[in-house]
């Protein structure tokens, strides 16, 4: 995408994608969590019947949420791209992004429901079938819509999400067809649909509100940084294709290696609360201990890698200059990736207003960067006002599950140890690629070989120092056993 519709054209692709996540805020978010929470906690008790009223009572209510969205925004979409975006160009990719919503509000709790079922093989080729058609429909519409300007590129990139929405709602409900057919889970539901319906609403509208929030800050923040942008001393096109390099470019790199930990928190959610309603806490600290240990180490080993490769990355990949935008932002790595692994432990204590009013505060603190300070000294302040605030929503955030676990924060295997492997292993990598990789094998092989060499000294060092074990990293993959009675807990929450 990057290089079809280039910085600009990324930049007002990634103006709109707050809407994207508005929507699935409002709809799909709250709900997701809830579903996977309360499918577990009914798993552990036995009470199968159950599981399915909160399903279907869920899906009903996405799909209408979403339904509602989706008229909305096709009717506001000319007032928003006019009055909020101060860009018209948006108009027709913000239309055609309201007919995804339906799909999906429904498909997300089903994915929810497997989640729950700790049956995580249907949610994850799921996203690799979103992933696939994403990518096949840029690949055949790019052609056609590029030229016509970047309204229409834009645009291309939003049918292709809607197409991912469709594609994927209906893959994942064969699947719930087939899988309730297979387990024939034959027993009455013992609660009410009002009771269900209370179960539901109590657990989503915290966490709805928390993600609603959430996206419309981030909305807000997204529109404001290319005009603050412009008063550093940008033009209109320069400010927003700094926009897109940093947004459509460097986080999505930044964020690759969370695939592992994203996992991670989601699978601790129904893990953690299976392990809090048999009241086994032993098994959620040690359980939450060594997540964010290997939170931190893949963290550091990600800030190695775009402290001492992020140019050379930026320009293989995108043949941008981002590397400086990667060494700042590679400095936040393992606090972006620990504040991953402790929302996933908060949802599964039940801490959704405590989460809520921490993402308030990290917003907040951002917003205040932006428009204060973005005006001054450019985007550096908007990646130190980030740092800022994951380092308040952390410190926050352990002090509240300590209130549930005595959860200890080991400073010298969580970052020195990491960090001293990090530093020596970069230096190697790019010791090696100046003098052999890069001239001899070129740009990307030899990058690929020094990103091997990295990976391969810094495992090797958090291994020799302690941090890790072999075992820790072959338990990460190993498959997980499947017990639908609340003995589960422990092997569920070890393996998550």
């Amino acid at each position: 995408m990057s290089n079809l519709m280039g910085a600009e054209g990324m930049g007002l692709y990634q103006l709109i994608m707050p809407v994207y996540a508005l929507a699935w805020s409002i709809s799909c978010a709250g709900f997701n969590t809830t579903v996977s929470k309360l499918t577990a906690q009914e798993r552990a008790k036995g009470e199968y019947g159950n599981m399915g009223r909160v399903l279907k009572q869920s899906m009903v209510i996405t799909t209408l949420l979403g339904t509602g969205l989706t008229i909305a925004l096709w009717f506001g979409a000319d007032f928003l791209a006019a009055h909020f975006f101060n860009d018209i160009r948006v108009f027709l990719p913000l239309r055609l992004l309201a007919l995804a919503f339906p799909f999906m509000a429904a498909g997300t709790c089903m994915r929810g429901y497997f989640i729950g079922l700790q049956e995580t093989k249907i949610p994850a080729a799921n996203q690799v079938l979103e992933q696939v058609v994403r990518m096949m429909v840029i690949y055949f519409l790019a052609a056609r819509f590029v030229p016509m300007g970047l309204t229409y590129a834009a645009a291309a990139a939003v049918i292709a999400i809607v197409l991912e929405e469709v594609f994927s709602f209906f893959f994942v409900f064969i699947s719930y067809k087939v899988h309730k057919k297979k387990r024939r889970f034959f027993k009455r539901p013992s609660i009410s649909s009002g009771q269900a319906l209370v179960l539901i609403m109590g657990m989503a509208l915290p966490l709805t509100g928390n993600r609603v929030t959430g996206s419309l800050l981030s909305a807000w923040e997204n529109v404001l940084i290319p005009s603050r942008l412009q008063m550093y001393g940008m033009s209109a096109t320069e400010a927003i294709s700094e926009f897109g390099r940093i947004s459509g470019m460097a986080m999505p790199l930044i964020f690759f290696p969370t695939a592992v930990l994203t996992a991670l928190s989601v699978t601790l959610v129904p893990a953690v609360a299976e392990a809090a309603a048999a009241n086994r806490l032993d098994r959620i600290t040690g359980a939450t201990s060594k997540a964010m240990m290997f939170a931190s180490v893949i963290g550091m080993g990600a800030a190695a890698l775009f402290g001492f490769l992020g140019h050379e990355l930026g320009l293989a990949i995108y043949n941008q200059q981002i590397g400086m935008m990667l060494r700042l932002l590679g400095i936040m790595c393992p606090f972006i990736y620990m504040q991953i692994i402790l929302s996933g432990v908060l949802n599964g204590l039940g801490c959704q207003m405590f989460i809520f009013r921490n993402s308030i505060i990290s917003s907040a603190i951002s917003i205040a960067f932006v428009y204060l300070l973005v005006p001054i000294y450019g985007l550096n302040a908007y990646i130190f006002g980030w740092l800022v605030s994951l380092l308040v929503v952390i410190a926050l955030g352990i002090y509240k599950v300590r209130q549930f676990i005595p959860l200890k924060t080991p400073f010298l295997d969580w970052f020195i140890k990491p960090l001293f492997a990090a530093g020596i292993a970069g230096f190697l990598s790019r010791t090696f690629a100046d003098r052999f990789f890069l001239e001899a094998l070129g740009l990307r092989i030899g990058l690929v070989v020094a990103i091997v060499v990295l990976a391969l000294v810094y495992l090797g060092g958090v291994m020799i120092s302690g941090c890790i074990s072999r075992d820790e990293i072959t338990g990460l993959f190993s498959r997980k056993a499947k017990k639908p009675d609340a003995s589960a807990d422990a092997t569920a929450i070890e393996k998550a």
